[in-house]
């Protein structure tokens, strides 16, 4: 996710940070990526070729939740973690919030009203999904 050049400065951040840190293949999507499309599918195929284990997914939501679940079947054996823009963080491209705005667990407010134009529609996007989501997962929840 994210770009090619936050993704070269998250890498040099973690590899300083923990050394002997082996980062197999780092990769920022084209700019239209869908996760249902052919280079979602090449990026799933290039994770198993290359036997990676673990994917650090930064594409936003619901982006990255949809390629984590295509990747269940496709890529059985990479584990996926949805991290948003973590990578960002580490490498210096984005800004965290306050820690008084992140200890009240308003991040997420504090982001939409910084980038409103990019934020408020993905968020809205997210909130749009979630009733169906819990529905889903309440569906898929064993009886008890």
């Amino acid at each position: 996710g994210s770009t090619e050049v936050a993704l070269r400065d998250a890498k040099a951040h973690l590899e300083a940070e923990v050394p002997g840190l082996d980062l197999a293949w780092c990769h920022a999507p084209s700019g239209v990526f869908d996760p249902q499309g052919d280079e979602a599918g090449k990026i799933l195929e290039n994770l198993n070729s290359k036997g990676i284990r673990l994917c650090f997914l930064a594409l936003g939501a619901p982006k990255q939740e949809r390629l984590a679940h295509r990747g269940r079947s496709a890529a059985p054996l990479v584990g996926f973690a949805s991290i948003g823009a973590g990578l960002d963080f580490l490498g210096g491209h984005q800004t965290r919030a306050p820690l008084w705005v992140r200890k009240i667990a308003m991040e997420w407010l504090w982001r939409a009203l910084s980038s409103p134009g990019r934020m408020v529609p993905r968020y809205a996007k997210c909130f749009a999904i979630l009733p169906g989501q819990i529905w889903q997962a309440l569906r898929n929840r064993p009886k008890l």
